[in-house]
């Protein structure tokens, strides 16, 4: 669920706790991040092809806000120490450490205020939105490094754009690349997802496919200049289509680390590493946005069944309750019966007879109950034989009374000698749907016009053919192409089920549902028949 009003998330946000363990971790972890991505650095400085630690302070800001400034700070000044040897002045390192966690701050913040902080990887909007911020964000705060570096004489005016352009690459890849798996690890569900993923089968064939992509890009592709770098595309992207978010932000990691392997071991100059680095960018954005597009279908697909299930639990209470009416009242009149039998005394051959017929229109209502049930549950039927003539009758009956108080003509042609496979509750419901639909439909013609027919006709050696007609309006091309989507209805108070709920059960049967366009309404249920043999 997407969250619009910033305030209270980036409160929640901000209201937790620091605890010292959790700022031990910022610095060790920013200053391993910064010695794994020490290569080609410009003029001795922080200025490298790939900057991942940016990407561990911009998730501790937005878990923990401000608060997360100062360690922030502090591991910016020890990565100096350690893995620079502190290239300059230690105040002037205070001044620059500030400067860089202030800078990573206000991205933070802004990421915080304008996405809530927890929908940056959730939708395509959050990812587009975190993507410019960051863009934006390491611009301006590269801009400001490099200026600063240059009034204090640490870089040549000169090469300033250079030094800004190289920048700015170097954090924006390295924010884009890591942040999302970072993101994850420091989410529980996140961590689920990439254990679970990480645990599948499939995730073998990627690496595999990965390193197949990153020799020929490194090895085919190195005396081409790097002609075939688009076959790194193949691993993220099939990750992303099979796994998701997660599957991208592994495979997006699993190229990253490859590349900077490659840059280190082959030697590629500085100006090289950069331009890959930057095809690399487009290479992770490509499929995290696959990911998320993925994950949202899963989601939206999960719903959609959730949906169902709830929509045929109401059309599975409806067909309960009239399939329940006859032996419900029955057992009613068997049971009045036993009682006016013992009320006389009687206690003989009537009463057990009364008896044994209660109990089995009590297994009567309990099968219509279990059948129905599996049907809707796990789309199970259980076939018979019933006579054609015996099932439309039974089907049409309870639309007598309603045609006589609606002034609709409700007419049962002869049907075919023969029998079809069927599960009669399931079938019974799908014919009365048909009719209950047709009398709606007939519903806006004046008195006197009112008609439904249901008919049978025998199609081929092995088919049957049940047609509900109406002189309603009938259907337009439109209307019969959407007619058996969920949620389509032309009906006000209708929820579009029952007819896409229908066709399942004819498909369940081997048979099919189809509606025809026309100046009136017909609807045309095939089924398995059997014809009846002939006495010559």
């Amino acid at each position: 669920m997407r969250i619009d009003n910033a305030e209270p998330n980036a409160s929640m946000l901000t209201a937790r706790r620091l605890r010292w363990t959790d700022a031990l971790l910022l610095i060790a972890g920013y200053v391993a991040l910064d010695w794994a991505s020490f290569f080609h650095p410009l003029h001795g400085l922080n200025i490298t092809p790939w900057n991942p630690a940016p990407a561990l302070g911009l998730v501790f800001l937005l878990r923990y806000g401000w608060k997360a400034a100062w360690p922030l700070a502090l591991a910016v000044l020890l990565a100096e120490v350690w893995v620079r040897d502190l290239p300059v002045a230690l105040p002037v390192s205070l001044a620059i450490a500030a400067m860089l966690a202030a800078g990573y701050g206000a991205i933070g913040e802004l990421l915080r205020r304008r996405l809530g902080g927890l929908v940056i990887f959730s939708d395509r909007g959050g990812m587009l939105q975190w993507a410019g911020i960051v863009v934006a964000g390491t611009l301006l705060t590269s801009l400001a490094f490099v200026l600063a570096l240059v009034a204090l004489g640490l870089i040549p005016p000169e090469d300033w754009r250079q030094a800004v352009g190289r920048y700015w690459i170097g954090d924006g890849v390295g924010i884009l690349v890591t942040m999302p798996l970072l993101w994850m690890l420091f989410d529980e569900q996140g961590r689920a997802q990439l254990g679970a993923t990480l645990m599948r089968l499939d995730t073998v064939w990627h690496v595999l496919l990965a390193a197949a992509a990153l020799w020929v890009a490194f090895g085919l592709g190195a005396e081409s200049e790097f002609k075939y770098f688009y076959v790194l595309f193949l691993p993220i992207v099939w990750a992303a289509a099979r796994q998701g978010l997660a599957g991208a932000v592994l495979g997006a990691a699993l190229v990253q680390t490859g590349i900077v392997v490659a840059v280190q071991s082959l030697g590629f100059a500085a100006v090289t590493a950069f331009e890959i680095q930057a095809l690399t960018v487009v290479l992770a954005l490509v499929g995290f946005f696959v990911g998320i597009v993925v994950d949202a279908q899963q989601r939206i697909s999960a719903e959609l069944r959730q949906t169902l299930r709830l929509a045929a639990a109401g059309e599975m209470a409806g067909a309960l309750a009239h399939e329940l009416n006859q032996p419900l009242t029955a057992l009613s009149a068997y049971g009045t019966a036993c009682e006016e039998l013992l009320a006389r005394g009687d206690t003989g051959e009537s009463l057990k007879s009364a008896i044994r017929l209660m109990v089995s229109e009590s297994f009567r209502a309990a099968e219509v109950v279990r059948r129905l049930r599996d049907f809707f549950r796990t789309g199970t039927t259980r076939l018979e034989a019933i006579p054609l003539a015996e099932l439309l009758p039974a089907a049409a009956a309870p639309f007598r009374m309603r045609a006589e108080q609606a002034g609709v003509e409700l007419m049962l042609s002869p049907a075919p000698e023969g029998i079809v496979m069927a599960d009669r509750p399931q079938v019974e419901v799908v014919i009365r749907n048909l009719l209950s639909n047709a009398f709606d439909a007939v519903a806006v013609r004046p008195a006197g016009s009112r008609e439904v027919r249901l008919s049978a006709e025998a199609e081929g050696p092995d088919r049957v053919c049940i047609k509900v007609e109406d002189s309603g309006p009938g259907l337009s091309g439109t209307a019969a192409a959407r007619l058996f989507e969920p949620f389509s209805s032309t009906k006000s108070s209708g929820l579009g089920l029952g007819l896409a709920i229908s066709r399942a059960i004819a498909e369940a049967h081997g048979g099919s549902l189809r509606a025809e366009v026309g100046g009136h309404g017909v609807f045309r249920l095939q089924l398995p028949f059997e014809r009846k043999a002939s006495n010559d």
